[in-house]
């Protein structure tokens, strides 16, 4: 996707007379949530882009931002005396025409200043060019809601409001579109924080659960919900008050082709060549200029590079750094296993997959419940899945993956 930054041409100018103390006026709005209990929120980049000072209504000045413009994302963090109560991300993936509940601070120099939810679907599950970064939802979006959660009907994150369909991509192709919005999924907002070295919550729903009410899910979602208000300088601020509006998504010649990256993460897929003793940027542009590479995995310690056609999955490898085509995004299972080579766990084998391979051993395991680990050896193509954890071992020649 091109730089957000220069996508902001949806801005809505609000209030144009400067006010006696503009020196202390916002010159923008949006909305962040909470991620973690010790004071990190989400926003979107466009929020934060620019700013000399970003405050957390009723929290005070955010300070050590972390910007991923790339997806339109941002981390900040305030100092909370209390702990926050982040939203969970949930495990399980979209679903077309699924509930969904979006929250943020819209209008709130025209409308009141308090929180506001929109209730609506999900219409698609990508964005333009089918970018599966993002899905389309249909819950009305406004200036302010920029960086708010999008929830499903059991509170659980599924995407961060970032975008709407630009009246100049409209006015091009010759088409009055309506309510067409775009939020990031939390899937890639997870590796963005996992990149940082942030642990997001997650959950999924219980089996006995029912769906929320919507008063329900407004009393337990608000509190974790904020409006992030953007200052910058003087000069800037005496000229207009204006809401961060949504990033009007460029046309569909723009989107970007670049790898998704995950570092700390092997993607599972099925290999097709190997490269040794290359950088990782080597073995990006190999992948990126080759039609059939989708996914790869570099090995940092070894300095090797594996091609993938295919990516279901990443498992966490501290040794390694995955990176995936955007396209395959809405299918990767981001697991709980983590992978090691050269350890067995020993005992614990209820079932022996005979001409195997590390994929079919890996997807029945994370298939399975009773399944908490298991034993691939290459040179036997034998698949070994295990019900219980023993101490582990050195073993040559075994790939373990342990839930």
């Amino acid at each position: 996707m091109a730089n957000w930054s220069r996508a902001l041409c949806a801005f809505i100018l609000v209030c144009g007379v400067a006010s006696n103390s503009w020196a202390d006026d916002p010159v923008s709005s949006g909305t962040g949530f909470a991620v973690t209990a010790d004071g990190w929120l989400m926003t979107n980049a466009h929020v934060v882009h620019g700013c000399e000072r970003v405050e957390v209504k009723g929290k005070g000045v955010a300070a050590d931002p972390r910007v991923d413009e790339t997806n339109d994302l941002a981390l900040i963090r305030i100092p909370s005396a209390e702990s926050l109560t982040p939203i969970a991300f949930r495990k399980a993936p979209v679903r077309l025409g699924e509930d969904i509940v979006a929250i943020g601070y819209p209008l709130a120099d025209i409308l009141s200043d308090s929180v506001k939810i929109t209730t609506g679907n999900v219409n698609a599950l990508a964005g333009l060019r089918n970018d599966t970064r993002y899905i389309q939802i249909s819950t009305p979006i406004q200036p302010g809601n920029s960086g708010g959660p999008v929830v499903d009907r059991d509170g659980l994150l599924l995407g961060i409001t970032t975008a709407t369909f630009s009246k100049k991509t409209a006015d091009e192709i010759g088409i009055t579109a309506q309510n067409i919005n775009f939020a990031v999924r939390a899937s890639v907002a997870d590796l963005f924080m996992q990149s940082q070295s942030l642990t997001a919550s997650s959950g999924q729903r219980a089996p006995d659960a029912q769906p929320m009410a919507t008063a329900d899910l407004s009393e337990k979602i608000t509190p974790s919900v904020f409006q992030v208000l953007c200052y910058g300088k003087p000069e800037v601020q005496a000229s207009a008050k204006v809401e961060s509006a949504p990033a009007s998504l460029p046309t569909p010649a723009h989107v970007s082709t670049e790898l998704v990256n995950a570092r700390g993460y092997d993607a599972i897929g099925f290999d097709y060549r190997m490269l040794k003793d290359v950088s990782y940027s080597e073995c990006n542009a190999t992948c990126a200029d080759d039609g059939q590479c989708r996914a790869i995995t570099y090995n940092t310690k070894h300095r090797a590079c594996f091609l993938k056609n295919n990516v279901v999955a990443l498992i966490r490898n501290s040794d390694a750094v995955a990176a995936y085509a955007p396209s395959m995004a809405a299918g990767v299972i981001v697991s709980d296993f983590t992978s090691y080579s050269g350890v067995d766990l020993p005992g614990g084998d209820y079932k022996r997959i005979r001409k195997s391979n590390y994929l079919e051993c890996f997807t029945t395991c994370i298939s399975e419940n009773q399944c908490k680990a298991f034993s691939y050896i290459p040179k036997k193509s034998e698949c070994w899945l295990k019900s219980s954890i023993g101490k582990p071992r050195a073993a040559n020649g075994v790939e373990l993956g342990l839930k």
